[in-house]
């Protein structure tokens, strides 16, 4: 096989990144924290309006700068938990504005690292040089207390294979939850990013109890629904510090996210990727359901799976311990690229690839024998060393475009010839 083309950029954790979220005291409250919440309103509201004002400037003079637009976060955070504070008069608006400035904090939210990516092309292709497309990237960005979270970056990819990432804003935003949202009754919950801010500075923060501890590894891709219509659906694993299970992120334009929990006894495993069309009038998925195989699984609703039919087993050194997919399924002529990875001695990680039928997935054509990326040399070192690992490529004319993760700690970029990873394949291995 030929050697990827790497690109020389490379993301890493950046402490600087800072945003505004929910502080927890009014997250997921109830019984006497929810009284602890509500006693420290009341307590803000006994103030005084000098002291009111006198506090709000301390407050804005020390984190207007650094934030975009703070006093609309400020108010929307009020508005979010003002039903939870059992209020009887109307405030001013001054101490709504405090009030919501207690119950948020500041997080640098990639400050551990950055990992897991996974590519699709954007939403808007408008603009373009000939030859060239517009991509979306998302990330599993982790901060303070290894909470992840998803973080998005744009760009573009021209004709010539030249990669360039539109800059960071200065500001960065969480994406907020109405007002109405209960985080401790509701499985579903939608997201709403601040109109005036842009996808590459938009952050998605846990919002619910199954989530508490983190969004990790989503896994998106583009789906064409039956009408023709399209839209952008996600899977990955909300963590609570406990507990595990997927959830799907959906979205029509990256301005509203639906979070929702995958019922049935699939969902309570990880590492599941949604084919990018329904193929026999049924959804699919490829995940791992037993901790070391992988599965193809059907469904009639995107929101419940179970059971599965084994796809592929281990078979050589380098995936011995356990196999799973990278991201969703890539739809060539030949049939379903799935990128996989895979686990061997000393816990190092791998990524390859294996080709299923267009029409029964179930049919596995050819893999590929050996990596076509493994950890070595620089990319082996990090906070989870001899780590490689990818939530999704693309196609980009006859080239795959590869993010990958390494070594749990940054993210890098390369390009790889369909051909030569088709050409790689044992097809009579299958």
């Amino acid at each position: 096989m030929s050697r990827l083309a790497q690109h020389e950029l490379r993301l890493h954790a950046d402490p600087t990144r800072v945003v505004v979220r929910p502080f927890h005291l009014a997250w997921q409250a109830t019984g006497p924290d929810l009284e602890r919440v509500q006693r420290l309103a009341r307590e803000i509201i006994a103030l005084d309006p000098r002291t009111v004002r006198s506090e709000l400037a301390v407050v804005l003079r020390d984190f207007a700068d650094r934030h975009w637009q703070i006093e609309r976060v400020f108010q929307d955070r009020f508005d979010e938990i003002e039903p939870r504070l059992d209020l009887d008069v109307p405030l001013r608006r001054e101490t709504q504005l405090l009030i919501g400035a207690y119950f948020c904090h500041e997080y640098s939210y990639a400050a551990a690292a950055v990992m897991n990516p996974s590519v699709v092309l954007h939403p808007d292709q408008d603009g373009l040089d000939p030859g060239s497309i517009r991509i979306l990237i998302s990330l599993r960005a982790v901060g303070e207390g290894h909470i992840s979270t998803i973080a998005f970056r744009e760009g573009t990819i021209s004709a010539q294979r030249e990669l360039c990432l539109v800059p960071q804003p200065t500001f960065a935003t969480a994406a907020m939850a109405g007002p109405l949202m209960d985080p401790v009754t509701h499985d579903a919950v939608t997201l709403h990013r601040q109109p005036d801010s842009s996808l590459s500075g938009t952050v998605i923060f846990p919002i619910t109890e199954a989530q508490r501890n983190g969004l990790e590894d989503l896994r998106l891709v583009q789906f064409s629904d039956d009408d023709g219509g399209q839209q952008w659906i996600g899977t990955y694993t909300a963590y609570s510090g406990r507990d595990i299970r997927s959830e799907l992120l959906q979205t029509r334009d990256f301005q509203d996210f639906t979070l929702t929990p995958i019922k049935g006894g699939a969902g309570r495993n990880k590492g599941m990727a949604l084919f990018p069309r329904k193929i026999d009038g049924r959804y699919c998925m490829i995940g791992r359901q037993d901790g070391k195989n992988l599965y193809l699984l059907r469904s009639d609703s995107l929101d419940h799976w179970e059971g599965g039919e084994l796809l592929l087993e281990p078979r050589y050194p380098w995936e011995l311990v356990q196999i799973g997919n990278c991201g969703a399924p890539i739809e060539l002529e030949e049939g379903w690229l799935v990128l996989t990875h895979g686990v061997g001695a000393m816990r190092k990680y791998a990524i390859g690839a294996m080709l299923l039928d267009k029409d029964d997935p179930s049919r596995v054509l050819g893999r590929t024998p050996n990596p076509i990326l493994s950890a070595a040399d620089e990319d082996r070192e990090g906070y989870v060393p001899n780590v490689v690992y990818t939530c999704g490529a693309i196609r980009v004319g006859d080239d795959l475009f590869l993010p990958y993760g390494v070594a749990d700690s940054s993210v890098c970029f390369a390009f790889l010839a369909i051909s030569d990873m088709l050409a790689a394949m044992d097809f009579s291995a299958s």
